[in-house]
């Protein structure tokens, strides 16, 4: 029997789609407490300004938040730390021959549950320039036009 594939996605970071070209993704395992577990599964988690490097040979995600847990009293742990990030040594080997490439970073894209387990999707990323995110504010405003369009020719 197959196990189900489920995957409940808790956080998600826009803005990195709007900051960069996300040119390949990665999931991995995260190093989490008990506490910072269930605040997730509250959904208390933020993406927005977290990034990923490489330390030591290990990778670890800044900037991520994780509000504490109203419940967890002492056993809460710092709401913007460093959390390892759970990788086979040949995917970190790949890792690293990305990052040493110009202009190229790790941010996490999604952070969601999968069989039970908290996986964080890491994006190997390029930034973007001003006239492109200008490009795709047009061509989203186009697309929205063209489907106004349509449907008023419909009705």
């Amino acid at each position: 029997m197959a196990k189900s594939e489920a995957k409940k996605i808790v956080a998600q970071n826009k803005k990195a789609r709007h900051e960069y070209f996300i040119e390949q993704t990665l999931e991995a395992g995260i190093v989490l407490s008990g506490t910072e577990v269930k605040s997730i599964r509250q959904g208390k988690v933020n993406l927005k300004d977290s990034y990923a490097g490489i330390r030591d040979g290990e990778v670890f995600v800044s900037g991520m938040h994780i509000s504490p847990y109203e419940q967890g009293n002492i056993f809460n742990k710092e709401p913007v730390r460093d959390r390892k990030l759970l990788l086979h040594r040949y995917e970190i080997n790949k890792l690293i021959g990305y990052i040493q490439q110009k202009g190229l970073t790790l941010v996490p894209t999604q952070l969601y549950f999968r069989n039970g387990r908290v996986k964080v999707e890491i994006g190997v990323a390029k930034g973007k320039k001003l006239y492109d995110k200008r490009e795709d504010i047009a061509d989203r405003d186009a697309k929205r036009e063209i489907d106004r369009k349509l449907k008023e020719s419909m009705r």
